[in-house]
């Protein structure tokens, strides 16, 4: 199946530059939090299809979908509109000074055609969304407290998370230790300990 770019599909990996965590074979993010130009304009697409919008409210639909992961800069997002409009997949109509953009029956069309992709890139955006708020609420807690932290929780915390980040690749022995530790350390937390 034809992307956007006119190239054949060998996958629809949503992130694959993201540890493998999202497929495996595609090119969606090509450096870091940036998806591929013809994968954001088909997610753009299936969210004009849900509903007519600003390019303001796509870029916050996008950044909320993914937990913050994803917030695409205008300049990624207008011209891949200005091209939408350009395809006849989407049309503009001026609102004061802003303009929405709603999908026309070329676009709902050529999303049919695409839309297990489509799909798929939303479904992981909503995946990372989901993991995201996990660790918000992992690592969350003393944050609103931590300029205000007169029992130094949120030094602790940090310290804590340098000493992980240094033992990345450890052995297996010495991430059992660690573990050990940490589990440890929750169980006098809660005071069981």
């Amino acid at each position: 199946m034809a992307d956007f770019m006119g190239g054949q599909r060998r996958g629809f990996g949503f992130a694959s530059g993201f540890g493998g965590l999202m497929g495996r074979g595609g090119r969606a993010f090509l450096a870091g939090r940036r998806l591929a130009a013809g994968d954001l304009r088909l997610v753009l697409l299936a969210l004009l299809a849900e509903r007519a919008s600003h390019g303001y409210e796509l870029i916050k639909a996008l950044e909320e979908r993914s937990g913050g992961f994803y917030t695409p800069s205008p300049g990624m997002i207008y011209p891949a509109l200005t091209w939408l409009e350009e395809m006849g997949y989407a049309s503009v109509a001026a609102e004061g000074s802003k303009k929405l953009y709603s999908i026309t029956d070329a676009g709902r069309s050529y999303l049919n055609e695409n839309r297990q992709f489509a799909d798929a890139m939303l479904r992981q955006l909503d995946y990372i969304g989901r993991k995201m708020g996990r660790v918000r609420e992992i690592f969350g807690g003393f944050e609103e407290d931590e300029d205000s932290d007169a029992q130094g929780l949120g030094a602790a915390r940090r310290d804590l998370r340098q000493a992980l980040r240094e033992k990345q690749g450890a052995a297996a022995e010495e991430r059992s230790r660690i573990a050990q530790i940490l589990r440890d350390a929750a169980a006098r937390i809660r005071g069981r300990a």
